[in-house]
């Protein structure tokens, strides 16, 4: 019995969810339907490809050594089936954009949902995660494009300039920082700051403003999401820097106060995409988009 590209993408589904249930709603297919094709083509390979792990499925050895190979055979169909869809002339399919987190939260939702609406037979996931893993998802296939925020660091990826971003340095209402509203360089190497963690490009860029002066900051917390920073602040635990957008509402809200400082905080957010991709109907038509909101 030869192997079914149905085959590979249930295979595919269980494998990164760890679940057959989830894959089977994600395929809008029955539980018992994902399980019989998992069971043929185990039989097909004469030994499995899972083992239970608690309430899991885990990929064994063999699974895990088809895994990368399974994610190319999908990624050429798709390619594909996006390339032959385009005759009929207009944008179509799934898109994976990925965003680092404050284009993520605070700019692509409303662009996502603009596309949505101006494409009917097109769909726009949004996957948010930092800057790094943006570049690394982007290269490896599993995003047909990423924002980021900062310069890439991978020279396989062809970076675009997107639009201008300021970060801004904000603590609590009642921080001593907050009575005069401005801050000296030697008081910014000595504060408590809350910051993402490595790979962050918001971190990346705060850091990078402090070498020019030849500062380090003592990072006395990291969290992995702005919203849970701006909780830390305006809590008083600490003082961090953020991008405007991330920090606007509380700033007009008088949750949060703008500190002044001598550092450059000014960055661009940029579109990664590999070198060399073909750009497909629909790919073209998000990228449009993107440029008409720089």
């Amino acid at each position: 019995m030869p192997i079914t590209l149905r085959q590979l993408d249930i295979f595919h589904k269980v494998a990164i969810s760890g679940h057959v249930t989830k894959a089977s709603e994600q395929l809008l297919l029955s539980q018992s339907a994902v399980s019989m094709s998992i069971a043929e083509l185990e039989k097909f390979a004469g030994a499995p490809l899972f083992e239970r792990c608690g309430r899991s499925l885990c990929l064994n050895d063999r699974g895990r050594s088809i895994l990368p190979d399974v994610k190319e055979v999908l990624r050429r169909v798709g390619l594909i089936d996006d390339y032959l869809s385009e005759s009929v002339g207009e944008a179509m399919g799934a898109l994976n954009v990925g965003a680092s987190t404050t284009i993520g939260n605070y700019l692509l939702p409303f662009i996502v949902g603009e596309f949505s609406r101006k494409h009917a037979r097109a769909k726009a996931k949004l996957h948010v995660s930092n800057s790094r893993q943006i570049e690394i998802a982007v290269e490896s296939g599993d995003y047909d494009l990423g924002l980021i925020e900062g310069p890439s660091h991978n020279s396989s990826l062809q970076t675009t300039f997107w639009r201008d971003d300021e970060l801004v340095i904000v603590a609590n209402i009642n921080h001593p920082w907050a009575q005069e509203r401005t801050v000296s360089l030697d008081k910014i190497e000595r504060g408590a700051w809350i910051m993402r963690e490595e790979g962050s490009g918001t971190r990346e860029i705060f850091e990078d403003a402090m070498n020019i002066h030849g500062l380090k900051s003592s990072v006395t917390m990291e969290l992995g999401h702005t919203e849970a920073i701006k909780k830390a602040v305006e809590s008083g635990l600490g003082v961090s820097c953020l991008s405007r957008m991330a920090v606007q509402r509380e700033l007009e809200h008088g949750w949060l106060v703008e500190i002044q400082s001598p550092l450059d905080l000014r960055r661009k957010l940029a579109i990664v995409t590999r070198k060399g991709q073909y750009q497909t109907k629909l790919l073209k038509s998000f990228l449009a988009l993107l440029e008409e909101k720089k």
